[in-house]
């Protein structure tokens, strides 16, 4: 229930508080006076999009505020989840600075626009002139049986099934018909991946055969080149390892020779001092050292022999090396093998696709299976409240001077959609003897009106909304009819808080709260503002709404007649 309201900066309203009643609380106000504003700045609290473009003045950030009681409301599971503090008041917030910044507040916690908009669908239903023409779209109707029947929470309270504890029968269905529709989605896109895969396994299995029976090995390029480069100058090689042997040796002045006698010299100096000794160990370490060097290059002046037929081996393999990596467009045998794993992974994944599909498929069918049961229980609860719905219905339209009103609900089996397997309208006739038609063709604006006050009290006892706000409901309607729409409002105000814009003086006198909406001349500018009306200014407001600007004293007498019924 909306306890305090308060708006700052907002269009026409400078500032403006309002604490409206527990029950039917009324708005009137001449056209363009702010009443719709009004309806603006709620929207904005419940979560709408701002425009800087409505501030009322542009130096100054619009402030707007609402304080609500949600003691008996069940909403401390979705406090926890939006991850809130839960209090008995809640206070929505919405700031926009004369920058274009919005922001969002839960008890003074910032929050965004999508988490004040669940919050405030759980404690206001606005209904607009827009709502009523909605009432046309089938899809609307719908949601309305759905609610009328049971199964769903009320329109514009799409959370409070579920943080009530309460899982509706719809969203049981829709919860399957999503799993179904994934699986579904899952199943194409598999079945697309294997005739894909398909296209292109033969090719893949080409290329993966050529790699595998090429048998690389990480460093073989490596040990190939360097081979080839020794088999490609196999003479030069030998002719340069034979001189060097015959340098360390062989040749007159051999190194080898030298230092043996250069070891024996130091060696006879040994006895003058020790470090003469050890000349003469490094000496000979280099004598060892040298001829085991000489022996290295005896042996690789011995295996060192020019060879065609090896030369032309290598050259070939790497030749096969070199045309793998030109047509995997690589530079090393490491990114060929990369190449050759992918390709196995690729081939393989037929096989694995063909399991995939298979299980992806029992599944899909399965919960196709389950989601035609829950949707024939859905259409079941549907089916049995047609007749109850149309008997109420035109029971209250009837009142509302529509006596001669035929309604039927038509009802055709569809494919499985997010809301079931059936396609529901409303039919309506206003006149003896017409048939029922769909809304848009056989309801004029009045009687639109009075469908929709008619359907929204029907589904007052089953909704949770603590307030229900009516822009110009009564549109189209007047006299008798006018009164009893007046007394529906507060026989539903016994149990929501209504908040009301009209025009009806007949409306408007059934108020238990009475609000007035002005504009006032300043020097500046035009202000709107807003006053509670006390007994006296609610007969002369009733009376100008019977009589004009100048009402008469019979206009006078009527307005404390209505005020008395």
């Amino acid at each position: 229930m909306l306890i305090d309201l308060k708006i700052k900066n907002y269009a026409l309203i400078e500032k403006l508080e309002m604490r409206p009643s527990p029950v039917l609380n009324i708005i009137t106000g001449e056209t363009g006076a702010g009443k719709s504003i009004m309806l603006g700045a709620i929207g904005l609290l419940l979560g709408n999009r701002a425009d800087t473009k409505l501030l009322f003045k542009q130096d100054e950030k619009c402030v707007i505020e609402g304080v609500f009681d949600i003691s008996s409301y069940n909403l401390q599971e979705l406090f926890t989840k939006e991850d809130l503090d839960f209090d008995n008041q809640c206070i929505l917030r919405r700031e926009i600075s004369p920058s274009g910044k919005s922001r969002a507040f839960v008890n003074d916690t910032p929050v965004t626009l999508d988490v004040i908009r669940k919050i405030g669908e759980n404690l206001m239903d606005v209904h607009s002139q827009h709502d009523t023409l909605q009432l046309g779209d089938t899809s609307y109707q719908l949601n309305i049986l759905d609610i009328y029947a049971g199964n769903t929470a009320a329109m514009g309270n799409t959370t409070f099934d579920i943080y009530a504890g309460n899982l509706s029968y719809l969203r049981k269905y829709n919860e399957r018909y999503r799993q179904f529709k994934k699986l579904e989605s899952d199943y194409k896109k598999l079945t697309d991946q294997l005739a894909q895969a398909q296209k292109e396994h033969d090719y893949h299995a080409f290329l993966l055969n050529e790699l595998a029976e090429a048998n690389l090995q990480e460093k073989e390029q490596e040990e190939l080149e360097e081979e080839l480069k020794q088999l490609e100058n196999a003479e030069d090689i030998k002719l340069k390892l034979t001189q060097a042997v015959q340098s360390l040796t062989e040749s007159e002045f051999n190194i080898t020779s030298s230092l043996k006698d250069t070891a024996y010299l130091i060696g006879q100096l040994a006895q003058f001092s020790s470090k003469y000794e050890e000349l003469r160990t490094r000496t000979e370490s280099c004598m060892i050292e040298l001829n085991d060097i000489a022996g290295e290059l005896e042996d690789a002046e011995r295996n060192t022999e020019a060879d065609p037929e090896r030369t032309e081996e290598v050259q070939e393999r790497l030749n096969l090396i070199y045309t793998l990596q030109r047509k995997h467009q690589v530079l090393t045998i490491v990114e060929l093998l990369g190449i050759q794993r992918e390709l196995e992974d690729k081939v393989g994944s037929v096989l694995n696709l063909d399991n995939a599909i298979a299980s992806t498929e029992k599944a899909m069918k399965q919960a196709e299976k389950e989601v035609h049961e829950k949707a024939a229980i859905l259409s079941e609860r549907r089916r049995a409240s047609f007749d109850t719905f149309e008997q109420e219905l035109y029971t209250l339209v009837a009142d509302l001077g529509m006596p001669n009103a035929r309604i039927v609900i038509q009802h055709n089996e569809v494919a499985p959609t997010a809301t079931g397997t059936d396609d529901i309208s409303i039919l309506f006739s206003a006149n003896k003897g017409a048939q029922p038609q769909t809304l848009i063709k056989a309801a004029s604006g009045g009687e639109f009106s009075r469908l929709m006050l008619s359907i929204k009290y029907m589904l007052a006892d089953k909704t949770a909304l603590p307030t229900i706000v009516f822009d110009e409901i009564d549109t189209g309607i007047s006299g008798e009819v006018a009164v009893k729409v007046g007394k529906m409002m507060q026989q539903m105000a016994q149990k929501h808080q209504i908040i009301a814009i009209s025009h009806l003086p007949q409306i408007a006198a059934q108020g238990n709260s009475h609000y007035f909406v002005y504009k006032e001349d300043t020097e500046e500018r035009t202000i709107s503002r807003v006053r509670k009306l006390d007994e006296e200014e609610r007969v002369n407001e009733i009376a100008h709404m019977i009589a004009g600007a100048n009402p008469s004293a019979n206009a006078y007498q009527s307005a404390k007649e209505l005020l008395s019924l």
